[in-house]
């Protein structure tokens, strides 16, 4: 079995080198890697410096070399509704052809197409980071049935009595509810 890693100095820079280009030659690539930027959303995301959890296998086919596994990752945010704290844990599957310099399908494919290896190196961040976003919620909720914030007084539906109400006046009637006070004095 080769041995892949990560270059640490490069974040999630693959050297796939000691796969030697052999198709079907493949090896794992399993530990942890600690986020230098955020990996997100406005009101969810991996936080820097929050550990990313790779178990992916890395293989070399004819056109290049394919990635595929899952990743995990700590997500922290808030609740769209109610604006309570949120953290929950992310796991996303991963499978994508980096192509080689060259090859078929690097000559066949537009640069946006398709991940290309920059000689024996490859770049999971974009990867991981479209995989992570694409499953978080774009408006994040604490529980399904999170009635969010109550729009005169601003407190959390969750915490205020059922019976918690306020009195609307429409200001049109003001000046009569004035004299009604009036009267109601003497």
């Amino acid at each position: 079995m080769v041995a892949i890693s990560l270059d640490p100095s490069q974040g999630l820079i693959v050297d796939t080198s000691p796969l030697e280009r052999a198709t079907g030659a493949a090896a794992p690539l399993v530990g942890a890697v600690t986020l230098p930027d955020d990996m997100g959303l406005d009101l969810i995301k991996v936080p820097a410096g929050s550990e990313l959890n790779l178990d992916l296998l890395v293989t070399a086919v004819t056109e290049g070399v394919l990635v595929s596994g899952e990743v995990s990752a700590d997500i922290v945010g808030e609740c769209a509704r109610c604006l309570a704290p949120i953290e929950d844990g992310l796991t996303v599957p991963i499978q994508e052809l980096y192509a080689y310099e060259g090859s078929t399908t690097d000559q066949t494919t537009d640069a946006d197409e398709i991940a290309r290896l920059k000689g024996d190196l490859l770049d999971l961040e974009p990867t991981v980071r479209d995989a992570l976003v694409l499953e978080m919620a774009s408006s994040p909720v604490c529980r399904d049935d999170c009635q969010g914030l109550c729009s005169d007084c601003g407190q959390p539906w969750a915490e205020l009595p059922a019976d918690h109400h306020h009195e609307k006046l429409d200001p049109r009637w003001a000046a009569l509810e004035q004299l009604r006070g009036l009267t109601q004095d003497k």
